[in-house]
């Protein structure tokens, strides 16, 4: 998929080069088969995120004091397993309130540690640009068609447990085709190293933090900026993520 192919024209604005290739690389990588699950199953993860806002059962539960009652299906589009169904509307919709102990029982429910990573990472790169869509004043962009193919069950070297709910590869022990992972950043966040058992998740994440925010290597740079001063930016990422609720 090229950029080309993506149409910014409603929104009235010009839309920088670097955008319309991330874009692109996103819906490109999003097509083709993961570490664990197919192009068909990241297709669909990525509709499911969409579809969880006409969810009932989702509505209901975010009436609810709990975020898992009450008790039923959730209503979908398509015949992607109901634990993914489950991640792609919780993770997109109501994730204030995720646990623990609800990653814990989707694993018990089947998901693999790293296939979890991956779904998660879908669901979180289609939020970002469904709305980049919206903020501009456009329709959210077609999905793509799934790429056939299995997925490759890559596990990268280094990984370690402990310091999240999932194993994540820290800089010192990144190494093989990973070495080069972080790019010799002085400081890697935990946001970049959570999604490191699907390295080219994090990948697609550091391309995001270059084109819609600064890059993995001026996060420590106070100057480092675009059209809005850094601590314009940084203003505009807290008011968001105060809003949203979010862990950090």
């Amino acid at each position: 998929m090229s950029h080309r192919e993506l149409d910014y024209r409603a929104a009235g604005v010009d839309v920088r080069a670097d955008l319309r290739e991330t874009h692109s690389q996103l819906l490109g990588q999003l097509a083709r088969p993961g570490s664990w699950l197919t192009g068909e199953q990241r297709v669909a993860l990525a509709r499911e995120s969409r579809n969880g806002v006409h969810c009932s059962l989702c509505r209901e539960r975010k009436r609810s004091l709990s975020p898992e009652q009450p008790a039923g299906e959730h209503d979908r589009n398509g015949d992607l397993a109901e634990v993914l169904v489950e991640l792609a509307h919780r993770v997109r919709w109501d994730p204030q309130r995720l646990s623990r102990g609800w990653f814990e029982r989707s694993l018990e429910r089947g998901l693999t540690e790293g296939a979890y990573v991956e779904a998660v990472g879908i669901v979180a790169f289609t939020a970002g640009i469904d709305y980049f869509c919206r903020a501009i004043g456009i329709p959210d962009f077609e999905l793509p068609d799934p790429v056939p193919g299995a997925p490759s069950g890559y596990v990268p070297q280094g990984l370690r447990s402990g310091q999240a709910w999932v194993s994540m590869l820290a800089p010192e022990d990144a190494r093989g085709p990973e070495a080069s992972l972080y790019g010799g950043s002085p400081f890697v966040p935990n946001i970049v190293r959570a999604l490191s058992q699907v390295p080219d998740h994090s990948r697609q994440l550091q391309r995001e933090m270059r084109s819609h925010y600064v890059g993995l290597a001026d996060l420590t740079n106070p100057s480092a900026g675009r059209d809005l001063a850094r601590p314009q930016i940084e203003l505009v990422a807290a008011r968001v993520s105060a809003l949203n609720e979010c862990f950090y």
